[in-house]
C-alpha cells in the first residue's frame, strides 16, 4: 500500500507540551501524604517485612473482589505462579491461554512444568472467548487462563460453563483488570483463583513490584501463603524453621501495603475517570482508528485504550513528532516469541492481525480532556495522509 511521500511531521507542528503515554504523578500526589504518614509507622515499627498493614491489604483488597481471601505476594507474575502451583498443575498438565497476553502469563505456566496451549482470540474484542477454548480442549488439558486484556472481561458465563463440562479449573489473570466487572461481579472472583500486578502502571498500583492472588478456597489460600514464605506453615513463631512444603521468597512488602490500602479507597473513583475518558475518544476518534469492542455486559477498568490502525508503525512515529507518546500491547504474540516457539500450533490469525495494528493511546486517571481532543485530532490528520487499502481495519 503506497503512502503519501512527504514526512508528516514537517506538515504538523509538534506542540510545545508533549502528552505521556502514562502520568503516575496524577494519583501518586492524591495519596502521597497519607502514603508518608504510614511509612513513618512502620519505619517507627521497625516491621518490614509482614505485619498487620499486610494482613489490613490482605482483607480489603479480599473485600474489593468478592473474594474470601487475599494472598499477597511480590509480583503479579509469582501470583500467577503460585497459584498455579497451588492448584497442583505442572508437568504433563496442557494449560490453554490465549497468545495475546504478556508474557508473564505464559512464563508462570513454563516455569511450573506445564504446557501452554496458545489460541486465538476474536478480532473485534482482542479477548478468549468460549468457542476459542472449546476448539483446543483435549485430553490433557487441565486448566483455563482467562485474561482479562487491557481491562475488559470475555463472556465470564460462557467461559466459566466450558470449564465446567470439560472439568478445567478456571484461572483469571486480571493484571490489567482491577475493579472490572462482568454483570456485576467483580474480577478475579470467577474462577478458582484470580491473579493480579501491582505493578505501578496498573490501575491499582504500587510504588514498586507487588501482587496478590485472591480466592474463596481456604486450602489454595493457606497453600499460597505457606509458598511465598519458603514453605512455613504459619502460626506460632516457634515454627519458624519449619517447612511443610517446597517455596519460595515472594512476599507483599510491608510498605508496599501500605501504599495499595492507601490507593485503594481512590480506585473506582480513577477507573470512573478512565471510563469517562473512553467515551470522549470514542466520540473523537478518526473512523480510521478502530477501537476494540467491549462486550455489553463487561464493566471495564480500561487499563488500556486500544485502537487498531492501518500502518501502525508509520502512525506512531508520526504522533511521536507531534509529541505523542503511544505503546504497543503487544508487538509479538506469545507463541511467535523464541523461547516460546517449540509451543507454537502455527498461525493464529486474529491474534498475528492485531499485534500488526493495535497501538495504545494515552490513558491515566485525569488525563486533561483538552489531551485526549489533541489526540483524536493528530490522528485524524495523520491517518489522512494514507491511501486507502486492504489492510485498513474492518475492512
Amino acid at each position: 500500500m503506497s503512502v503519501h511521500v512527504a514526512p508528516l511531521a514537517r506538515t504538523l507542528a509538534p506542540p510545545s507540551n508533549p502528552i505521556p503515554f502514562l502520568d503516575l504523578g496524577t494519583t501518586t500526589a492524591v495519596v502521597a501524604t497519607e502514603v508518608r504518614v504510614g511509612w513513618e509507622k512502620v519505619i517507627a515499627s521497625n516491621r518490614f517485612v509482614g505485619g498487620e498493614e499486610v494482613g489490613a491489604f490482605e482483607d480489603e483488597w479480599a473485600e474489593y473482589c468478592g473474594t474470601e481471601y487475599a494472598v499477597g505476594v511480590g509480583n503479579g507474575t509469582d501470583a500467577l505462579m503460585l497459584a498455579l502451583r497451588a492448584l497442583d498443575l505442572g508437568p504433563g498438565d496442557e494449560i490453554i491461554v490465549p497468545a495475546n497476553t504478556f508474557v508473564a502469563t505464559v512464563e508462570a505456566i513454563v516455569l511450573v512444568g506445564a504446557t501452554p496451549r496458545f489460541v486465538d482470540v476474536a478480532l473485534d474484542t482482542g479477548l478468549m472467548g468460549a468457542a476459542e477454548v472449546e476448539a483446543a480442549v483435549s485430553d490433557k488439558t487441565r486448566a483455563i487462563v482467562a485474561v482479562h486484556l487491557f481491562g475488559q472481561l470475555t463472556d465470564m458465563d460462557a467461559l466459566g460453563r466450558c470449564a465446567t463440562r470439560h472439568g478445567l479449573v478456571l484461572i483469571e489473570d486480571a493484571a490489567q483488570a482491577h475493579g472490572a466487572s462482568w454483570r456485576g461481579i467483580r474480577a478475579g472472583s470467577f474462577g478458582a483463583v484470580g491473579c493480579f500486578s501491582f505493578y505501578p502502571g496498573k490501575n491499582l498500583g504500587a510504588f514498586g513490584d507487588a501482587g496478590a492472588v485472591v480466592t474463596s478456597d481456604r486450602r489454595i489460600a493457606e497453600r499460597i501463603r505457606s509458598m511465598r514464605d519458603h514453605g512455613r506453615p504459619g502460626g506460632a513463631a516457634e515454627r519458624h524453621y519449619d517447612h511443610v512444603r517446597i517455596g519460595t521468597n515472594s512476599r507483599l512488602d510491608t510498605v508496599q501495603a501500605v501504599t495499595l490500602s492507601a490507593k485503594l479507597p481512590h480506585l473506582d473513583e480513577w477507573n470512573e475517570d478512565r471510563r469517562r475518558l473512553v467515551r470522549l475518544y470514542l466520540e473523537e476518534l478518526p473512523s480510521v482508528a478502530v477501537p476494540l469492542r467491549q462486550l455489553r455486559q463487561c464493566r471495564g477498568a480500561h487499563h488500556l485504550m486500544v485502537v487498531r490502525v492501518p500502518q501502525r508503525d508509520r502512525v506512531r512515529a508520526e504522533l511521536a513528532a507531534l509529541g505523542i507518546a503511544t505503546g504497543v500491547h503487544y508487538p509479538t504474540p506469545c507463541h511467535q516469541l523464541e523461547p516460546y516457539g517449540h509451543w507454537s500450533p502455527g498461525r493464529l490469525p486474529n491474534v498475528e492481525t492485531l499485534a500488526g495494528q493495535i497501538v495504545s493511546l494515552p490513558m491515566y486517571p485525569r488525563l486533561p480532556d483538552t489531551d485526549v481532543m489533541r489526540v483524536c485530532e493528530a490522528l485524524a490528520q495523520v491517518t489522512a495522509y494514507l491511501e486507502p487499502g486492504s489492510d485498513r481495519p474492518g475492512e
